[in-house]
């Protein structure tokens, strides 16, 4: 073991040391003109957690809690842009969607002005509404890619809360949607394996399956068994009906 240790220890102090720095000159740089600034995916929606709009703002503009948003929307449909939109914001956390574990890279956030405890007012939505329509049409995001904050970090976030009227958006083309009473599905897989083709995570199960009710049934966590599947294959269907049309 002693042997082990005496050849290991040079590679530990090679590990610790500084990095030198690069030699003056080594580096060229040439620019070429074949690139373009990386494109979102993903739209990601929140609630505040607070009352007003300036404590939210205060929030996200504080270097101290490091959390921002692209754009906020306030309780009277003041549109406020916070981050660039080919920037990285830091709005997501800890997240997955389809696979992805850095949901910030690919995704547009967007804060509502909302305490979570009540509901999204008229001129607030269609102010989201006309955001989302812009934001669709210039980056070519998919219907199914218009998600909340509990869909990409369950168990660890619930905004923007069942108040949230997911079905409205759906009916303008941002997310997908299925209303009861869902048809019978015979597909094979159980609700965990739907979840995860939906883009949730398998790593946390019940979290996500929670997080799928909260999003698609207001939180209703009573549904039985046979149709909370039939939701969730019957949202599968309709996604995959959305990418032919599109295709």
């Amino acid at each position: 073991r002693k042997w082990i240790a005496a050849l290991l220890l040079p590679l530990v102090l090679a590990a610790c040391a500084p990095l030198a720095p690069y030699p003056s000159g080594v580096i060229r740089q040439v620019s070429s003109p074949n690139f373009e600034a990386r494109r979102p995916t993903l739209v990601v929606l929140h609630h505040t957690s607070n009352n007003s709009t300036d404590r939210a703002l205060t929030t996200l503009t504080s270097p101290e809690r490091k959390v921002s948003a692209h754009y906020l929307i306030g309780r009277d449909g003041e549109l406020i842009q916070l981050v660039e939109e080919t920037e990285r914001a830091w709005h997501a956390g800890e997240s997955w969607w389809g696979g992805n574990t850095d949901v910030n890279s690919a995704s547009i956030g967007i804060e509502l002005d909302n305490n979570g405890d009540e509901p999204f007012p008229d001129v607030q939505i269609d102010v989201l509404l006309g955001l989302l329509t812009d934001l669709q049409q210039r980056y070519n995001i998919p219907r199914a890619n218009f998600i909340g904050h509990a869909d990409v970090a369950p168990g660890r976030k619930v905004d923007p809360s069942a108040w949230f009227p997911w079905r409205r958006l759906a009916e303008n083309g941002f997310g997908l949607w299925c209303d009861a009473p869902y048809p019978p599905t015979e597909e094979a897989g159980d609700l965990a394996l739907a979840l995860t083709a939906l883009g949730y995570s398998p790593l946390t199960p019940d979290a996500s399956r929670r997080a799928f009710l909260l999003h698609y049934a207001a939180g209703d966590e009573s549904l039985p068994a046979d149709r909370e599947r039939a939701l969730a294959f019957c949202l599968l269907n309709a996604r995959v009906g959305n990418e032919r049309e599109v295709g």
